[in-house]
């Protein structure tokens, strides 16, 4: 009988797993609608600071001139260190008001603690354009609220629209706008804590100030957090109350009286298109560092 030798099987083939795509079905619309709104519209500014119009040769390729510009420009750097005082003042201003109205709602001791908690809200479902009218009819010397007291006492002591209040006018207009949205990040964040923490305390015979600077604080590092970043962000974006306020006080209120109107008015007045892209794009990654910093030391106080 005819031997027959074995068939030698080489190693097994391994099968090319199939990719799965039906992952991009469900984040391919927002990666559309993330690259369109948001990622094309800042590609296309740093594109546009790039370039300078001329009145002889169009739009020509500047590099970094108009960056070298925006450094040296003093009105930039005005509007810049008035947004940056209006950010040091009024935030903390805000946020500490805000806590304490969370707090005063969160404690049982307060009677009809939905109603003040709808009244406090209630001027943030107030459209800004229109806050920014009221408290301008208000603040009017001439015209206003302020005029008449003034009139009445037969003096010219409140003047809101004057170059040295105007700044706290509009961080008053601003604390009254949305100390509410801050007051129920903080009011939510106390919700959430559980209840086994304040049976512990008063077991241990904690009272109402030791609650709040032992549990109630701690637990609100995170929402603390939050609240001053969205805050630093809307300070730099100061925009509207200004804008809205300069029709009243043109003489103290300049066209660049904070870095968003003079991006505004070198765009829409000036036709300078290239240059307030310049100054959008700076400004942009300015407020992306500070809130970066802010929540990088919030992350690690709160793990501490």
């Amino acid at each position: 009988m005819a031997q027959t030798t074995p068939l030698v099987s080489g190693p097994p083939r391994r099968t090319r797993a199939k990719r799965d795509w039906r992952g991009w079905g469900f984040v391919g619309p927002f990666m559309i609608v993330f690259l369109a709104v948001l990622v094309a519209p800042v590609v296309y500014a740093i594109v546009l600071s790039l370039f300078r119009q001329q009145l002889i040769g169009g739009t020509v390729f500047a590099g970094l001139s108009n960056y070298t510009q925006l450094f040296q420009d003093q009105k930039f750097w005005e509007s810049l260190a008035r947004v940056t005082l209006f950010l040091v003042v009024q935030v903390p201003i805000m946020l500490v008001l805000s806590l304490c109205a969370a707090l005063a709602i969160d404690s049982s001791r307060l009677r009809g603690a939905g109603i003040f908690r709808i009244l406090i809200f209630l001027p943030y479902a107030v459209p800004g354009v229109v806050a920014a009218l009221i408290w301008g009819f208000i603040y009017g010397d001439q015209f206003g609220l302020a005029g008449n007291i003034n009139d009445f006492f037969g003096t010219t002591i409140l003047e809101p629209f004057g170059k040295d209040w105007i700044l706290a006018s509009i961080g008053n207009i601003v604390t009254w706008e949305f100390l509410g949205y801050n007051m129920l990040i903080f009011y939510s964040a106390l919700k959430v804590i559980p209840g086994e923490l304040y049976e512990a305390a008063e077991i241990d015979g904690a009272g109402e100030v030791r609650i709040v600077f032992g549990i109630k604080l701690p637990a609100l590092r995170g929402a603390i957090v939050i609240a001053t970043i969205f805050s630093i962000i809307g300070s730099f974006q100061l925009f509207n109350e200004p804008n809205l306020l300069q029709k009243l006080a043109p003489n103290v209120i300049s066209s660049f009286f904070t870095p968003n109107m003079y991006a505004y008015n070198l765009s829409f007045a000036g036709q300078q298109f290239n240059y307030s892209a310049t100054v959008a794009i700076v400004m942009g990654v300015i407020t992306a560092i500070i809130a970066y910093i802010v929540q990088v030391r919030g992350s690690r106080q709160e793990l501490r």
